[in-house]
């Protein structure tokens, strides 16, 4: 009886072995309402601390609302004119498809014998009705409005995908801990490696999906270090240069740069997939009309915000198409992967092995495509509308962005893996005869002989191979001086 007092109610395993529904939808309505504590926290803490504000407590829950929708991708309305925001910040969503992925996650691996749906659909439900509160309430009067109907739409698309993925995560670590050895994730690399199968027998890399999703990954951690690299140069020289456009923005007291600094911090994401797509050489949009790229700058009138602040001066590119080199750096990475899986060799990508050149070249393509289709997806993501007319474009380019990326992939991965390919499986050298003596001149043992490594053999074994070699002469020679100078003579 203890036991069963001490255990929460909503614990209590239900019929079939599982947590009952009302259990599930809870943790749906717990999770939306902590990342929406997330925004109104701080927004509601600069009400506060803000003098002489013009607004009361529900304007301000309406403006933390607005701000949850728009962390969404969801659209909302500004200002008294109703001119459209789309510009999703980058961060909010993170933190809301991370929450939604690991309760999903929890729910799959919690779901004992119930249907696999039953309980993230009723995670989902409780996350939706959250949203369907907060949409209805910043639907009135203030400075963000939210557009109910698109609002809930687009909040229940993205709870739907993360969820989703989080219950097919935790089904795959389900499988894993019982036994079974099809998950989800076999399934997955089993449908991708289909696509492969369909190429003739010398263009397939056979096994080699796990090896191109890494590459595409490693090129992609490559771009967004370079958009952050490009992001804090640009933040350095606006310093040396004195703070410049930056400097007007932090007169407006300590409330005003608090709310400066947090929506900063909040479109920091963007701002590095900005200087993705400036590295990438297409660029971004901060207007209709304008161009941020390497190869020049053309501004109009911007808005006074911290991150336009490091927009180069307008002009032509100059020094700043060092900037295409990043691209470059980027794909030697997943160059080096795809060789090294190409030739059978252990490596981070796995592989089996060895692949011939054309399919070598055809698992570089295929991760340049799976870059390309991801970088037109965050580029979409990143950019949006600030306003209405000039301002209705923000942002990088998708299409352009993501094909990008894919030609700088492709123009570094293919001969690069092919050239570490080459390299891993090339001709090993020539036998020197005269080092396959029983013993070596100056009497060593044989079995300190270091013989050629046989076909197939790396560069390092081979560069290996030829440094005992030389030491092992070397040696040799100074055993031979050591017996002439003491008046001895070598046995035959």
């Amino acid at each position: 009886m203890t036991q069963l007092m001490g255990r929460p109610l909503l614990e209590v395993p239900g019929e079939l072995g599982g947590r009952p529904a009302l259990a599930d939808l809870l943790a749906g309505v717990r999770t939306a309402l902590v990342g929406l504590a997330v925004v109104g926290v701080p927004v509601l803490g600069l009400w506060v601390a803000t003098p002489y504000a013009d607004s009361d407590a529900a304007g301000a829950t309406r403006l933390a609302g607005a701000l949850w929708l728009l962390g969404h991708g969801a659209p909302v309305l500004r200002g008294g004119a109703d001119a459209p925001l789309t510009v999703t910040p980058l961060l909010l969503g993170a933190l809301a498809v991370v929450r939604l992925y690991r309760a999903g996650a929890g729910v799959a691996a919690r779901r004992g014998l119930r249907s696999r749906w039953g309980g993230p659909l009723a995670l989902w439900a409780g996350y939706c009705a959250v949203a369907v509160v907060v949409a209805l309430h910043s639907a009135g009067a203030g400075l963000f409005r939210s557009r109910v109907l698109p609002d809930l739409l687009v909040v229940g698309l993205v709870a739907g995908l993360a969820t989703a993925a989080g219950v097919r995560s935790g089904g795959a670590a389900g499988t894993e801990r019982t036994g079974r050895t099809e998950g989800a994730d076999g399934v997955g690399w089993i449908h991708a490696e289909a696509l492969f199968d369909r190429l003739p027998p010398g263009w397939r890399p056979t096994g080699g999906t796990p090896a191109v999703c890494r590459a595409a990954g490693a090129a992609a951690a490559g771009l967004l270090a370079a958009g952050g690299l490009l992001v804090a140069v640009a933040a350095v020289l606006d310093a040396v240069a004195g703070g410049g456009r930056g400097m007007a923005l932090l007169g407006g007291g300590p409330a005003a740069l608090v709310g400066l600094l947090l929506v900063t911090v909040v479109l920091l994401p963007n701002a590095v997939l900005w200087g993705a797509a400036y590295a990438l050489g297409p660029g971004f949009e901060v207007g209709a009309g304008s161009l941020v790229s390497p190869g020049g700058t053309e501004l109009g009138a911007v808005p006074e915000f911290p991150l336009f602040a490091l927009l180069p001066q307008e002009g032509p590119g100059g020094w700043r198409l060092a900037a295409l080199l990043l691209p470059l750096l980027a794909g030697l990475v997943p160059a080096l992967l795809l060789g090294r899986a190409a030739a059978g060799r252990p490596s981070p990508s796995g592989g089996g092995g060895p692949w011939p050149p054309a399919a070598t070249a055809t698992a570089a393509l295929a991760a340049a495509l799976l870059l390309g289709a991801g970088a037109t997806v965050l580029g979409w993501l990143s950019g949006g509308a600030l306003a209405a007319e000039r301002m209705a474009r923000l942002g990088p380019v998708p299409w352009w962005t993501g094909l990008a990326a894919a030609g700088w992939l492709a123009l570094v991965a293919v001969p690069g893996a092919l050239l570490v390919r080459y390299r891993a499986l090339g001709p090993a050298p020539a036998e020197d005869p005269a080092e396959t003596l029983d013993d070596d001149p100056a009497g060593a043992p044989a079995g300190d002989l270091v013989r050629a490594p046989a076909s197939g053999a790396g560069a390092y074994a081979r560069l290996a191979t030829r440094t005992r070699r030389s030491a092992l002469r070397l040696r040799a020679g100074a055993h031979a001086l050591v017996l002439r100078l003491s008046a001895r003579r070598p046995a035959d």
